[in-house]
C-alpha cells in the first residue's frame, strides 16, 4: 500500500480505485475518508489500523453510488474485478473460500455506510453466500446443523425482503416472512414460541416455505450462486439510498442526496453459535444523560439484527460480565481504546463468536443535548479534548432543549396524543384553555395556568400570549405570529395543529372525538409538537431557574455549571456579537442573563397594546386633522418614554436598536361591530366614523402596503413623537449616570429619500431634547434592510444610514415573493421535492436572500466603511443563518431572549470553523 493512499483526506479516490480493503491490521483507507468511504467504512479502516479485532472486508466507495444513479443503475467496468480482489483478500485472511461447498464457506455481511450516520434508514443483508450446498458444509464444519440452517433462514428472509422486494403489500399489516414464521409456529407448536427454540428441521422447513413465498411474490427462483447474491445485495444497498425512509431522514437532518452511500462487505462472524456467543450494541457513555458508564444491550446466542429488531428482550451490556467474563473484559478495554482514539463518545456493534470478540462498526454516538453538554465538559476535564473542541461537540440546534421545561416521562406514558402540529416553541406546558386573549389574561391574573388556543394569533392577542403558559394554534407555521412571539418570550408553542376544530361562539375545541370547553385542561409539548388531554406535571430547566430566578439550588447542579462553562468558552471564541429582540425591561434582563450584549430590535408597536394606550393610538388613527392627531400622540408620549426608560436602565449601557412604528394602522383598529361600539362609547365618536376609517384603511396586501417608513412620510408627527420618547428617556437616564446608546431604526426603506426625510425629523428632535434637557448623548440613526431595492441601492442609502439591520423575515418574503403566513399550503411538497432544502423562514436562503445581503453589505461598506451591520429577523437565532452572518462579516445577530444561548454557541462555532481553515 502506497503512502499516497494512506494520506487520502478528500472525497476523490485514487484514480479508478473503487474498492478499499481492510483486515489483518492493514487498511487502504482511514478515518479521515468519510466522504469517500462513508462513516462506517472509514471507521472500520481506522479500527483495523489501531489493532482492534475487526473481521476483514472491503468498502465500495460513494463515487460508485454517484455513478450508479448517473448511469441508469450500472457500475464502472473495473468494479467487478476489484470486488473479486476484495473477496480474495478476505479469503486469504479468514482461510475460507467464498461459495465453498466442501469446507467452511466464507459468508459475508453487506451493509450501507453513508457519510453521516443514518441508523436504520438503509438496508443490511447478513449470511450472504449460503445456498442448499454451502449450508450443509457450514453445518458439517461447525458440527452445528441448527446454527447453519438458522443462518440460512435469516439470509433468505433478509435477501427476499431487501433485494427481491418481498414486503408488505396493500392491505397487509404484517411482514410476509413473519406471517410465515408465525403460521408455522402455531401449526407445529400451537403457540408463539421464541425463534431461538426452533430446531434445525424447523429452520429447514422455514427456508423451503420462504423460497416458495419468494417464488409466489416475485415469480423468480431464489438465487443460489453466491456471486449473483453479492451483486444483488450491492445493488440493493445503493438502491436503498433513495428509499422513502432514507429520503425523509436526509430531509430532516439536512443530509444532501448527492453525497451517496458506500457499501461495506465484511466477513461474517457469528453470535448465534451457542451460549458461548452473542451480539450487542453499546455506547462508551450514556447517550441520554451523559454519565460515564458502559451503556448498551446484548443477547447471548444471537446475531446483531436480533438486538435491534426487538424479537428478544436484550440484557444490559454490564450483565455480559456474568455470562462471558473474558470477552467482557476485552470489550471494556476496547471501549476505552475507542474513546482515547476517536476523542468522542462511540456507538459500536460487536459480536462474540465462541468466546472471541469482534468489532463490527463504530461511529460517533447520537446524543441528547443534556448528554452532549456533559460529554463535552467531562472530556475536557479528562484532557481528551480541548475547550475549542468541547464547543464544537454541542449541536447548536439542540441547545434550546436544555432550557425547555419538560413533562414528567412517567406521566406521558399514561396518556395518548390527541393532536400534532409544528413544534414552534420548545418545552412543555399544561393549562386551562382559553380562546380569547382578554379572558386568558383575566384567568391568569386570578392565578390560573392558562393555554391560549386560537386558529391563529395577531398582535392584539399579545396580553393573552404573555399571560399564557403556552400557545396552541390550529393554523400557521413556524414563522407565524404565534411562533415568532412565543420564541421571543420563551413560550411553549405549537402551530398548525390542523386537527383542532375551534368554535369561538361555543367556546369549544373539538379533536379526536373529544370536545373541550374553556377552562378544561390541555397539555402541549412544543419540542415534539404533541397535544395531550388533561393536565400533565412539568418541571422547569435548572438553567432557567438558576439564570433568570437566581435559584441557588439550581446553580449548584452539574447541568447549570456545565452550561455556564460552555457559554464562557463561547465568549472566548466568538467574533460575532449576539443581541436580543426585546420590547420590555423584563425581556431585556432575561436576554442579558443569557449573555446578550444589547438589543438588536425593539418593536415599538407592541407597546401600544398595553392598558389604555391602544385607545390613544386608535384616537390618533381616527383623527381627521393634524391637531387632533398630535393631541392623541401627546397622550402616547409619556407611555413610550417610560417604556424606553425602563429598557435603557435594564440595558446598563449596552446599545438598543429601536424600530419606529412598522405595522399598517388598520391592525390597531377594532374590526367587529361589538368592539367598534365599545370604542365609540370610549372616545365619544360615532360608530359610522370608525367604520368609515376602517374601510378607508383596508389594504388588499398589507405586507406591501402603508406601513414602515411610509407611515412616517405620510404622518411625520408619528416619527416625531416616537423620536422624542426615545431621546427624552435617554436624557433622563443619562442624568442618572447610566450610559445609553440609542440606535433609531427606520423600517422598510427602499429609497434614500424616504430615509432622508425621516432622519431629518429624528435629528431635529434629538437636538431639541438635548437643548431642553441640557444634556448630551450619542445616538445613531439607521435603517432596516428588508426590501430588495434597499439592498440593491445600499450604497446610496448608506450615505445617510449609520447602520443597517437586516430584517430577514420581510426580506425573505419580498425576495421570494412568498408570504410566510400562507406558505403552509405548499411547504410540504416544496421540501419533499427539495425546492426548499429547509424552510426559508426558519433558515436563511443563503443563495437568494443571502446574495441580497452580500450586495447590501458590500455596497454599504463602500459608501460608509465603518457602518455597523446586524440582523434582527428570526433567522438571527438559527445556527446555520448565524454562521452565514459570521461569514458575511456582520457585527452582530439579534434574536429572541431564549435563543441567545443558541446564537452564542453558533457564533462561537462559526469562528472556530473559520480559524480551522
Amino acid at each position: 500500500m502506497s503512502k499516497k493512499t494512506k494520506s487520502v483526506k478528500t472525497v476523490k479516490a485514487s484514480k479508478g480505485k473503487y474498492v478499499y480493503c481492510f483486515g489483518d491490521g492493514k487498511a487502504d483507507g482511514d478515518g479521515k475518508m468519510k466522504a469517500l468511504l462513508g462513516g462506517k467504512g472509514a471507521n472500520l479502516a481506522e479500527m483495523t489500523r489501531i489493532g482492534l479485532p475487526v473481521p476483514p472486508g472491503f468498502t465500495i466507495t460513494t463515487e460508485v453510488c454517484t455513478y450508479f444513479y448517473d448511469n441508469k443503475r450500472t457500475y464502472p467496468a473495473e468494479l467487478q474485478r476489484q470486488v473479486e480482489a476484495g473477496v480474495a483478500n478476505m479469503e486469504k485472511i479468514m482461510g475460507y473460500k467464498f461459495g465453498d461447498d466442501k469446507g467452511f464457506p466464507l459468508l459475508v455481511a453487506v451493509r450501507s455506510g453513508a457519510r453521516d450516520s443514518m441508523p436504520g434508514m438503509m438496508d443490511t443483508i447478513l449470511n450472504l453466500g449460503l445456498n442448499d450446498q454451502t449450508v450443509l458444509s457450514l453445518g458439517k464444519a461447525t458440527n452445528n446443523e441448527r446454527f447453519a440452517w438458522d443462518c440460512y433462514r435469516r439470509f433468505v428472509q433478509m435477501y427476499g425482503d431487501v433485494v427481491l422486494g418481498v414486503q408488505k403489500g396493500e392491505g397487509e399489516d404484517h411482514e410476509p416472512f413473519e406471517v410465515v414464521i408465525e403460521e408455522y409456529k402455531h401449526e407445529k407448536y400451537h403457540a408463539d414460541v421464541e425463534d431461538s427454540t426452533l430446531t434445525a428441521d424447523d429452520q429447514k422447513e422455514l427456508v423451503a416455505r420462504f423460497k416458495k413465498l419468494v417464488k409466489e411474490r416475485t415469480g423468480k427462483t431464489f438465487p443460489a450462486n453466491p456471486w449473483d447474491q453479492l451483486k444483488g445485495a450491492v445493488g440493493a444497498v445503493f438502491g436503498s439510498w433513495m428509499n422513502d425512509r432514507a429520503i425523509v431522514y436526509r430531509r430532516k437532518y439536512n443530509i444532501p442526496s448527492e453525497w451517496g452511500t458506500a457499501v461495506n462487505v465484511q466477513a461474517m462472524v457469528f453470535g448465534n453459535t451457542g451460549t458461548n456467543s452473542g451480539s450487542g450494541v453499546a455506547f462508551t457513555r450514556n447517550p441520554a444523560n451523559g454519565v460515564k458508564e458502559f451503556y448498551g444491550e446484548f443477547l447471548i446466542n444471537a446475531q446483531g439484527e436480533d438486538v435491534v429488531a426487538g424479537v428478544r428482550t436484550p440484557e444490559p451490556v454490564a450483565q455480559l460480565k456474568k455470562h462471558l467474563p473474558k470477552p467482557f473484559a476485552e470489550l471494556d478495554k476496547v471501549r476505552k481504546t475507542l474513546e482515547a482514539h476517536f476523542k468522542d463518545v462511540q456507538d459500536f456493534e460487536f459480536t462474540i463468536q465462541e468466546g472471541k470478540l469482534f468489532m463490527l462498526q463504530t461511529r460517533n454516538g447520537k446524543r441528547t443535548a443534556a448528554a452532549a453538554l456533559k460529554f463535552s465538559v467531562d472530556m475536557f476535564k479528562e484532557k481528551l479534548i480541548d475547550w475549542k473542541t468541547a464547543i464544537q461537540r454541542n449541536p447548536a440546534d439542540q441547545l434550546d432543549q436544555l432550557l425547555a421545561p419538560i413533562f414528567d416521562p412517567a406521566e406521558v406514558k399514561k396518556v395518548k396524543v390527541i393532536a400534532s402540529g409544528l413544534p414552534a416553541g420548545p418545552g412543555a406546558a399544561s393549562g386551562k384553555i382559553y380562546l380569547n386573549a382578554d379572558r386568558a389574561a383575566a384567568a391568569a391574573e386570578k392565578g390560573e395556568k392558562v393555554l391560549l388556543v386560537r386558529n391563529e394569533t395577531s398582535p392584539e392577542d399579545l396580553r393573552g400570549m404573555i399571560a399564557a403558559e403556552g400557545i396552541l394554534t390550529a393554523k400557521g407555521g413556524v414563522s407565524s405570529h404565534a411562533a415568532l412571539v412565543a420564541r421571543q418570550m420563551g413560550k411553549v408553542c405549537i402551530c398548525g395543529a390542523a386537527a383542532l376544530v375551534i368554535n369561538y361562539d361555543k367556546r369549544t375545541v373539538s379533536v379526536s372525538g373529544q370536545t373541550f370547553k374553556e377552562g378544561d385542561f390541555l397539555s402541549i409539548d412544543g419540542t415534539a409538537g404533541t397535544v395531550y388531554a388533561g393536565q400533565l406535571a412539568t418541571a422547569p430547566s435548572e438553567i432557567i431557574t438558576g439564570l433568570l430566578h437566581g435559584n441557588k439550588t439550581a446553580q449548584k447542579t452539574e447541568k447549570f455549571r456545565n452550561f455556564q462553562q460552555l457559554m464562557k468558552w463561547c465568549s472566548q471564541a466568538t467574533r460575532l456579537e449576539v443581541r436580543t429582540n426585546a420590547d420590555t425591561p423584563e425581556q431585556t434582563e432575561n436576554a442579558l442573563s443569557f449573555g446578550a450584549t444589547g438589543i438588536g430590535l425593539t418593536r415599538t408597536e407592541h407597546m401600544f397594546f398595553e392598558g389604555d394606550r391602544i385607545d390613544a393610538m386608535r384616537e390618533m388613527i381616527l383623527a381627521d386633522n393634524l391637531a387632533d392627531r398630535k393631541a392623541a400622540l401627546a397622550k402616547l408620549l409619556p407611555y413610550q418614554r417610560a417604556d424606553f426608560t425602563g429598557i435603557f436602565k435594564a440595558l446598563k449601557g449596552y446599545p438598543a436598536t429601536i424600530r419606529l412604528l412598522d405595522p399598517p394602522l388598520h391592525e390597531f383598529l377594532p374590526h367587529t361591530k361589538e368592539q367598534q361600539l365599545d370604542l365609540s362609547k370610549k372616545l365619544g365618536i360615532t360608530v359610522e366614523k370608525i367604520q368609515t376609517r376602517v374601510a378607508a384603511l383596508h389594504e388588499f396586501n398589507p405586507m406591501l402596503g402603508h406601513r414602515g417608513c411610509r407611515l412616517g412620510v405620510a404622518y411625520p408627527e408619528i416619527t416625531e413623537m416616537q423620536a422624542r420618547a426615545i431621546f427624552e428617556a435617554a436624557a433622563d437616564v443619562v442624568k442618572k449616570k447610566i450610559k445609553v446608546k440609542p440606535e433609531v431604526m427606520i423600517p422598510l426603506v427602499g429609497f434614500k429619500k424616504e430615509l432622508d426625510l425621516q432622519v431629518e425629523i429624528v435629528n431635529a428632535v434629538a437636538k431639541q431634547v438635548m437643548a431642553e434637557k441640557k444634556v448630551k448623548f450619542d445616538y445613531l440613526v439607521g435603517t432596516m434592510i428588508e426590501v430588495p431595492r434597499g439592498a440593491l441601492t445600499a450604497d446610496e442609502i448608506a450615505k445617510t444610514a449609520q447602520f443597517f439591520s437586516f430584517g430577514t423575515n420581510d426580506l425573505t418574503q419580498t425576495a421570494l415573493g412568498i408570504s410566510r403566513d400562507d406558505m403552509g399550503n405548499f411547504l410540504l411538497p416544496y421540501t419533499e421535492n427539495e425546492i426548499f432544502k429547509k424552510n426559508p423562514f426558519a433558515t436563511l436562503d443563503q443563495t437568494g436572500v443571502g446574495q441580497l445581503m452580500e450586495i447590501a453589505t458590500s455596497k454599504g461598506r463602500a459608501s460608509r466603511p465603518g457602518i455597523k451591520l446586524g440582523i434582527c429577523g428570526e433567522h438571527g437565532g438559527d445556527p446555520d443563518s448565524v454562521k452565514f452572518c459570521h461569514k458575511l462579516g456582520l457585527n452582530y445577530v439579534s434574536c429572541s431572549p431564549y435563543r441567545v444561548p443558541v446564537a452564542r454557541l453558533a457564533a462561537a462555532q462559526a469562528a472556530l470553523e473559520d480559524e480551522a481553515k
